[in-house]
C-alpha cells in the first residue's frame, strides 16, 4: 500500500471519530429540555448541563498540559492512536454511567456522567484533530479539517432528529412513567409519558459503539506521524502568539455555537410556541448548516481544482445537503418542503461568503464572522419567522471557524503542535462558560435578549482572521 492509500484510509477512519462525538455532543440539547422537564429546571440550573461537559474539556486538557510541560508531550511519546484509543474507551465508561443516573434519577450523576465523558473527548480532540491537519500537505490541512468536521456536523445534524424521536417519543412510554414533584406523571409536548429508558439505553448504544471503535482502532495500522522530533518539556507551544490568540478564539467561537444550539428548541417555544418535536427540525436545520458549511470549506480551502469548478461542486454539495437535512427532518416530522425553503437564502449567502474569502482560511473566517453578527441583529431585533431563520442560518457561518482556528493557529508549531492542540482544546472550556451566562441572561432578560452577548465574541473571531492569526513570537 502507498503513502496516499495508507493516508486515506486512516483518515476515514478518525472521520469516524469526528462523526461519533458530534452526535453524542449534539444529544446534549436534546437532554436539556429532557432535564428541564423531568427536575424542573431553570435555564440556569439547565445550562450545567453544558457547564459540566465542556468544563470537562479545560480540566482535561489543563492536566494534560501540566503533564506536558513537566514530563514531555504525552502524545509525543505514545502516538496518536493509543491516544485515540485511550479516549474511546473512557468515553464509552461514561456513557455506561448514564444508566445508574437515570435509574436513581440523581441530576448530579448526570452531570458527573457528563463530564467523564467530556474528558474523554478531550483526549479525542487532542489527538485526533493535529492528526488530521498532519496527514497530508500542509496546504490543504484546513480543507481535511473541514471535511472531518463536515461529518463532525453530519453527526450533530441527525442527533436532535434521532435523538428527539428517542428520548420524547419511541422510549417515551417505556418502563416506569417519570414522576414530577407533585406526583403526576411527566409527559412530553406530545401527551407521552417519559421514562427513565428513553436516556439509558441510547447511551448504552453509544457506549458499546465507542468499545467496538477501540477494538477497530487497536488493530488497525496507522501512520505513526511523529516524526523525529522528541517530546521536549516546558511550555513551549505558550511562545506562538497565533496560538495563544487562536486559543481564545476558540473559546468564543465554542461558546457562541453551543449557546445557541443549546438554546434554540426553548426559543421556539417562546417566540413561535413550537413543540419540542417542532423545534427539534429548526435544531437539525442549526447543525445542518454547519455541515453544509464544511463540505464546502473542504472544497473551497482545500481543492487545488480550477475556480469554475470548484464552485460547481460548492453549489452542488448545497444542494445535497439541504435535501439532506430535509429528508431527515421530514421522516421525523413530516415537515412540508414549502416551510423550509427560506434556508436556500441562507445558503446563497452562504456561498457569496466563501467567494468573498477567495478560499483563504484567514479571510473566510473574517468574513463569516461579520455575517453573524448581522445575523445575530436581525435575530434580536426582529421576530417571528424572520427572526427564527436568521438564528438557524448562524450554523452555516459557524461551519468552518473550528477548523480555520485550529489550522491557522497550529501552523509552525512543529514539536509543540500536540501541546498546542491541549491548549486549544482547553479553551473548549467557552461551551460551558457562555452558554450559562446566556442562561442567567435568559432568566433576566429573555432569550432573543441574550443573543446580544454573543456580537462580542464574533468581533473577536473577525479580528483573528485578519490580523491574530499571523505568526508572532512572545
Amino acid at each position: 500500500m502507498d503513502k496516499t492509500s495508507n493516508y486515506r484510509g486512516s483518515f476515514i477512519l478518525v472521520t469516524i471519530l469526528f462523526f461519533m462525538w458530534g452526535f453524542i455532543t449534539c444529544m446534549n440539547d436534546i437532554l436539556i429540555p429532557y432535564m428541564k422537564k423531568i427536575f424542573e429546571l431553570n435555564y440556569t440550573q439547565a445550562m450545567l448541563i453544558q457547564f459540566a461537559f465542556f468544563g470537562a474539556y479545560f480540566i482535561g486538557s489543563l492536566i494534560y498540559f501540566i503533564v506536558s510541560s513537566f514530563t514531555g508531550d504525552p502524545i509525543q511519546k505514545i502516538g496518536y492512536k493509543k491516544g485515540i484509543i485511550a479516549g474511546l474507551l473512557l468515553s464509552a465508561i461514561a456513557c455506561f454511567l448514564f444508566y445508574p443516573a437515570a435509574h436513581f434519577r440523581i441530576y448530579n450523576f448526570f452531570l458527573i456522567a457528563l463530564f467523564v465523558l467530556g474528558l474523554g473527548f478531550t483526549i479525542l480532540q487532542i489527538a485526533a484533530n493535529p492528526y488530521v491537519a498532519i496527514l497530508g500537505s500542509p496546504r490543504t490541512a484546513s480543507g481535511r479539517l473541514n471535511l472531518s468536521q463536515g461529518f463532525n456536523s453530519f453527526g450533530t445534524t441527525i442527533a436532535p432528529i434521532i435523538g428527539g424521536y428517542l428520548l420524547f417519543h419511541f422510549f417515551a412510554g417505556s418502563g416506569t412513567p417519570l414522576l414530577n414533584k407533585a406526583g403526576e406523571e411527566i409527559l412530553t409536548d406530545g401527551g407521552l409519558t417519559m421514562s427513565a429508558a428513553g436516556v439509558q439505553i441510547p447511551y448504552i448504544v453509544f457506549a458499546s459503539i465507542f468499545l467496538f471503535l477501540a477494538v477497530v482502532f487497536a488493530f488497525a495500522k496507522l501512520p505513526s506521524m511523529q516524526g523525529t522530533q522528541s517530546a521536549g518539556k516546558g511550555a513551549g507551544a505558550l511562545k506562538y502568539s497565533q496560538l495563544s490568540l487562536g486559543a481564545i478564539a476558540i473559546f468564543f467561537y465554542v461558546g457562541s455555537e453551543v449557546s445557541i444550539g443549546s438554546t434554540i428548541i426553548n426559543y421556539l417555544e417562546e417566540i413561535l410556541s413550537y413543540t419540542e418535536m417542532e423545534s427539534k427540525t429548526y435544531l437539525a436545520f442549526y447543525w445542518g448548516g454547519a455541515m453544509i458549511g464544511r463540505f464546502i470549506g473542504a472544497v473551497s480551502l482545500g481543492s487545488l481544482i480550477t475556480k469554475g469548478r470548484k464552485y460547481a461542486y460548492m453549489v452542488l454539495i448545497s444542494i445535497a445537503g439541504f435535501f439532506v437535512i430535509y429528508l431527515s427532518t421530514y421522516l421525523g416530522s413530516s415537515v412540508s418542503l414549502s416551510v423550509v425553503t427560506p434556508f436556500f437564502i441562507l445558503i446563497a449567502l452562504n456561498l457569496l461568503g466563501f467567494i468573498i474569502g477567495k478560499s483563504l482560511a484567514s479571510r473566510t473566517l473574517t468574513v463569516f464572522s461579520f455575517f453573524i453578527i448581522g445575523l445575530l441583529l436581525v435575530t434580536v431585533f426582529t421576530g417571528g419567522l424572520t427572526s427564527m431563520w436568521a438564528i438557524v442560518g448562524v450554523g452555516l457561518f459557524n461551519s468552518i471557524m473550528w477548523s480555520n482556528i485550529f489550522t491557522l493557529a497550529i501552523d509552525g508549531l512543529g514539536k509543540d503542535t500536540s501541546q498546542g492542540s491541549s491548549i486549544l482544546v482547553m479553551a473548549i472550556l467557552g461551551g460551558a462558560i457562555l452558554p450559562l451566562l446566556i442562561g442567567i441572561a435568559a432568566d433576566n432578560f429573555g432569550i432573543q435578549i441574550s443573543y446580544l452577548i454573543l456580537i462580542l465574541p464574533y468581533l473577536y473571531l473577525a479580528f483573528y482572521g485578519w490580523r491574530g492569526y499571523r505568526p508572532k513570537n512572545i
